[in-house]
């Protein structure tokens, strides 16, 4: 953008010289055809400008106190027409590249404050996505630690549950020993068969 600016601010400059030339020459014509135009437009600057230019002169070549002799009618009529052609050249360049630079500036600043409402919005969607992820991070927490509750009620009830069959197969442990017992006897009474066959022999 810069690149292809001054060109276009160069453009305007040389189009407003071009068209500040004819301009100067009517300026010119009118201070010769309208003596108020010649007497204050024209003569005041064209007076001032070969002061000075004069005064500089003589002070570099070491004339002090010499007075400067003001310009002849036509002359400083020339002169002063010269003078509002220049500056009015002068005053369009500059101002084409004010206007430029105003141009530039604008666009600078929308990028400026384009770039930073991009990086605000992504600062906003970075803080939203750690705040999912720390909701995230919690549902979690909270999930585990009620998944490890139902856990160790589930253990319990099973220990429980396992009691009564527990006391069962001690009973049915228990059971046999009078069985046991009571096959003493039926030994005992086979004793008494076992001594009467003894006198046959």
């Amino acid at each position: 953008m810069v690149a292809g600016a001054f060109p276009l601010a160069k453009l305007l400059t040389l189009g407003a010289r071009q068209l500040s030339r004819p301009l100067a020459a009517r300026i010119k014509a009118g201070a010769r055809a309208s003596p108020f135009f010649r007497t204050y437009i024209c003569l005041p600057p064209a007076q001032l400008y070969h002061w000075v230019e004069m005064r500089t002169k003589m002070r570099l070549l070491g004339f002090r106190g010499a007075a400067v002799k003001p310009l002849n009618e036509d002359a400083a009529a020339e002169l002063g027409a010269e003078l509002l052609g220049e500056a009015l050249v002068f005053g369009v360049g500059g101002l084409c590249l004010y206007l430029e630079y105003l141009r530039q500036a604008g666009q600078s600043r929308r990028r400026e404050e384009h770039l930073e409402q991009t990086l605000s919005d992504l600062r906003q969607g970075l803080e939203q996505l750690q705040r999912d992820l720390d909701e995230l991070r919690a549902q979690g927490r909270a999930q585990g630690g009620a998944g490890h509750a139902q856990g160790g009620a589930g253990h319990a009830r099973g220990s429980s549950g396992n009691a009564p069959a527990q006391a069962v197969i001690a009973a049915a442990g228990a059971g046999p020993v009078p069985a046991g017992s009571g096959h003493a006897p039926a030994g005992s009474g086979h004793a008494p068969v076992a001594t009467g066959h003894t006198p046959t022999h």
